[in-house]
């Protein structure tokens, strides 16, 4: 089979079967999975040569970590420290001693006992998460706790990853000595100098040339360049992503940069689903289903007791407990990392990788069933459990986005910053991005007129979007997308003038604001006091005609394509404001 037909077999399996499993609330990963079981070896053969597929798919688990990377920003890591580096750390270590005891048990030596109760101790971020969200329950103390105990799973597989080629790489070179750590500790001082002085000025450039292309291409060469460093000195490719993520996750460029790379990691990390299901040996589950069915239940079993502890330690009681348990007793992606390292560099036996591949499958599938089950249960039969006494942190998404932080945008931003609400602002200009940074702004660059660096901004968890962007255009493309795909979101938006303000109606956007509206409103109000009008007649004659305006506005936007019935309707609204004022003028 030629290259190009297997492509569109992939790219076929994928599109019928996620949304399969997307429907049956299964979530994309299983439904990669799937696809990659079907159209594999172990399955109808169609595809066989499954490593060149998984070595080049590896590169979206490079670019998910990247990602993660730009979500830790420090600001976040002190909110959440109780949970990441509390919670998490304490799931981590009791699900790896209850898990590495039984593979011990099971007759491993200790040194692959702790490395397999590692790998299993992890779950999947992605599908957990994605579970979650389609439940609304991302805000419950429960997934909240999850979530920060996803982020340290995350944190300790990097460290893990950039350590398994350097166990591998002992076992055949007893001794090198401290000079098999020099390129690895060379890699981290390059890209953490390099992160530091040298990635901000190449974006603020690359930036300025306003070409978006050139921008997207730069920041796969950050992710490429740092992982080809790492892989070069023998650590992690997924490492040294990780750490260019962070380094740039307190960045102005964070959000632009999420949005160009989301496209490519989601294609990419697809298809490491599609090669990891192919690698899946359905034979060893044929062969051995007993064996499969013992450890898949003693997996769920055991993850469930540790989280369901860790829960109880930290203060969680009742379904808050069981529910963080419930998240968290399946397996993850990165088990399959790990595994696969671990038998390439000869430290778990291949056969034992396969068949703990296909439980950790099996146990992936089953997480999102035991979840709407638990819940279901607990509706209809458990009382509603009081909330957990663990000091939950508040959630850090925005609450308010703006788009443009101009001279409009910027005084919303510092009226929501003195009463201390949360909001994210993006501004397309680089020259204004890196003035008002300079006074301590919280401002990303990027194009608010594109649904990924909205979607990248937190779209779909803040409650409003202020449109106050100079260009007509993008400001109104930017609310069309908004309206379209978060109509939860309530848009209030900067209008330019009164055809600008017509198309923004077409959409149904009630909030409008006219740019200079209320400041000539006032400004002419203090004309009419300066000719010696009294004050409250002053404010009479303004409060008139901001009625009558407003009122005609909405008349005439129905009017606006016909030039001739828009000329006849303004110069009759400009008779009735005269009449409305000589009606009010006092007598002779």
């Amino acid at each position: 089979m030629t290259l190009t037909a297997q492509v569109a077999l992939l790219l076929a399996a994928a599109v019928l079967a996620v949304p399969v499993f997307r429907k049956l609330k299964l979530g994309a990963v299983l439904g990669y999975l799937a696809a990659g079981m079907v159209v594999g070896p172990s399955g109808l053969g169609l595809i066989t040569n499954v490593g060149a597929i998984l070595s080049f798919a590896e590169f979206g688990v490079v670019l998910l970590l990247f990602v993660i990377g730009l979500e830790l920003q420090p600001s976040r890591l002190v909110t959440m420290r109780r949970t990441v580096f509390g919670v998490g750390l304490l799931q981590v270590l009791v699900s790896t001693l209850l898990l590495g005891l039984a593979a011990w048990a099971l007759g491993l030596s200790l040194a692959n006992a702790a490395l397999i109760g590692f790998a299993l101790s992890l779950s999947s971020t992605a599908l957990v998460l994605q579970v979650l969200a389609e439940r609304v329950e991302l805000k419950a103390h429960h997934a909240r706790a999850a979530f920060g105990t996803l982020l340290f799973q995350d944190v300790a597989a990097m460290a893990v990853l950039a350590l398994l080629p350097l166990l591998g790489a002992a076992g055949a070179h007893d001794g090198e000595g401290p000079r098999g750590w020099l390129p690895g500790l060379g890699a981290f001082v390059l890209v953490l100098v390099g992160g530091r002085y040298a990635l901000r000025p190449l974006l603020r450039v690359v930036a300025n040339s306003r070409l978006r292309e050139t921008f997207t291409a730069t920041a796969l060469l950050v992710v490429v360049g740092t992982a080809a460093l790492f892989s070069a000195a023998g650590l992690s490719m997924a490492l040294g992503a990780f750490i260019a993520g962070v380094l740039l996750a307190d960045s102005e460029y964070r959000h632009e940069l999420e949005a160009d790379i989301e496209p490519f990691k989601g294609l990419l990390l697809g298809l490491f689903f599609i090669a990891t299901g192919m690698s899946a040996s359905i034979a060893t589950l044929l062969e051995r289903p007993l064996a499969v069915l013992v450890l898949l239940v003693l997996l769920l079993t055991l993850k469930a007791l540790a989280g369901w502890l860790v829960a109880v330690i930290s203060g969680y009681r009742g379904g808050a407990a069981r529910r963080f348990a419930t998240d968290l007793c399946g397996g993850g992606e990165f088990a399959f990392v790990l595994l696969a390292l671990a038998a390439r560099f000869g430290l778990v036996d291949p056969e034992l990788a396969d068949l703990l591949v296909i439980v950790v499958t099996l146990s992936m599938i089953a997480t999102p069933l035991l979840i709407n089950a638990h819940a279901w249960a607990e509706e209809r039969f458990a009382p509603t459990a009081p909330p957990a006494p663990f000091d939950v942190p508040e959630p850090t998404e925005p609450r308010v986005l703006i788009a443009g932080f101009g001279r409009f945008g910027a005084i919303v931003g510092r009226v929501l910053r003195a009463k201390g609400i949360r909001f994210t602002a993006l501004e397309i200009s680089q020259a204004q991005v890196d003035f008002l940074r300079r006074f301590g702004n919280k401002l990303y660059y990027g194009d608010a007129s594109r649904l990924d660096l909205l979607a990248a901004a937190g779209a779909e968890h803040a409650e409003v979007l202020v449109i106050a962007i100079d260009d007509v255009e993008a400001s109104v493309r930017t609310a069309e997308l908004a309206m379209r795909h978060y109509p939860k979101l309530t848009v209030l938006v900067r209008a330019r003038n009164r055809q600008h303000a017509f198309r923004l109606m077409d959409l149904g956007i009630t909030v409008i604001v006219r740019e200079t509206y209320a400041s000539s409103l006032e400004i002419a109000q203090a004309t009419l006091v300066a000719l010696g009008l009294p004050l409250a007649e002053a404010r009479s004659s303004v409060k008139t005609f901001r009625t009558h305006d407003e009122r005609t506005l909405a008349e005439q936007a129905a009017l606006k394509e016909d030039q001739d019935k828009m000329v006849a309707a303004v110069k009759e609204s400009a008779a009735q404001l005269e009449r409305l004022f000589q009606g009010d003028r006092p007598p002779d």
